[in-house]
């Protein structure tokens, strides 16, 4: 491999390959981490959205989508409903969150390694 800066060849050994390897896949589940992190912010903004619209709503009875398709549901087992799956998807979010950091901490571990070998000779950071 080449240096940028001095023309000098830096050897990549074994090891430094499976770092950048590494490296690649936890980049790669960094960006996952992060559409799922959205997605799960939206579901939650979504069941926010249908609780306050439930509490707007004269009606005892209620369509509430199941699948498919709509049943007619009482009004207080569609709130029982929306309030778990939003606790849910608030858990979910904090566990993506945390594996998040996570993968952030070990892809900044990796670049510490791998930008002190090969300094200017690999690129690390997002365009």
């Amino acid at each position: 491999m080449q240096q940028a800066g001095g023309g000098s060849e830096t050897e990549v050994t074994w090891e430094d390959q499976q770092n950048i390897n590494k490296f690649g896949r936890l980049n790669n589940r960094y960006h996952e981490l992060e559409d799922e992190i959205r997605i799960a912010k939206e579901a939650n903004e979504n069941f926010e959205d249908a609780s306050n619209e439930l509490i707007l709503t004269d009606e005892e009875v209620v369509r509430f989508q199941i699948g498919e398709v709509f049943a007619h549901v009482p009004k207080d087992e569609v709130e029982m409903r929306i309030e778990k799956m939003t606790e849910t998807t608030s858990k979910h979010l904090e566990k993506l969150k945390d594996e998040k950091d996570a993968v952030v901490a070990q892809m900044a571990d990796l670049k510490k390694v791998l930008y002190a070998k090969f300094k200017d000779s690999i690129n690390l950071e997002e365009d």
